[in-house]
């Protein structure tokens, strides 16, 4: 098993993994997502936080253009707009809890769904649905899912992203916690992607659970059991 805390240092991140400056508001509320004591209503709150932080990061690795806007003054501003259009995809079903986040930052932005499972006989993930927006492939793709352990799903969901025509470069993976095996697995599928993160743990146990973790972020969020 994999000792618990946290990394400390991050001096060898891949270029393409955009971790969240770890500043001790960070810090603290990581402490009560992670904390067993916490309650439901506390874990949203915090969570729902710690989830608009992210989101707000990841829009700024979006391109953007140069564009002069005129004030109330009649000055001119010279400032920017983004360049083409975004969406939404939540790895159901722990991702929807990342859904109002985005939609706390972009107004009436489109969202899709994934859903992908174990294959029992096979022991692979596997799609089981997906409804993404019909022009997906023109957009900008935020892939949501608290957790990136394996990898496994993920790169179930970025395939299918990629089969829908979104370019792989167009696509920011965004998470709350990274295990090391999960990014590795990642970007050697696809090295174009960016992964945006809150905290990259210490890796996985012989369960393939990420530690420290902070349990199971679904049945945490929604008050299901199997915590």
């Amino acid at each position: 098993m994999v000792s618990g805390g946290t990394q400390e240092k991050h001096a060898a991140l891949p270029e393409q993994v955009v971790l969240l400056e770890q500043t001790p508001q960070l810090k603290a509320l990581m402490s009560i997502v992670r904390n067993k004591e916490t309650q439901r209503g506390d874990f949203i709150f915090y969570s729902d936080r710690v989830i608009r932080l992210l989101v707000e990061e990841a829009l700024n690795h979006l391109p953007f253009i140069d564009k002069v806007i005129s004030t109330p003054t009649g000055a001119k501003y010279n400032g920017l707009g983004f360049r083409g259009k975004i969406c939404g995809v939540s790895i159901m079903r722990a991702g929807e809890a990342m859904e109002q986040g985005l939609r706390d930052c972009c107004r009436s932005v489109r969202i899709g769904k994934i859903l992908i499972q174990r294959n029992e006989e096979t022991a692979m993930p596997q799609l089981y649905y997906s409804k993404l927006p019909p022009d997906i492939a023109d957009r900008f793709c935020l892939l949501l899912d608290p957790m990136l352990a394996t990898g496994g799903s993920a790169n179930k969901a970025i395939e299918v992203l990629i089969d829908h025509g979104v370019p792989e470069e167009r696509i920011l993976f965004v998470n709350l916690i990274c295990a090391p095996e999960g990014i590795e697995k990642v970007l050697a599928a696809y090295p174009r992607l960016k992964i945006v993160t809150a905290e990259i743990d210490a890796g996985l146990d012989e369960n393939k659970y990420i530690m420290p973790g902070l349990g199971d972020f679904g049945c945490r969020y929604f008050g299901t059991e199997g915590v």
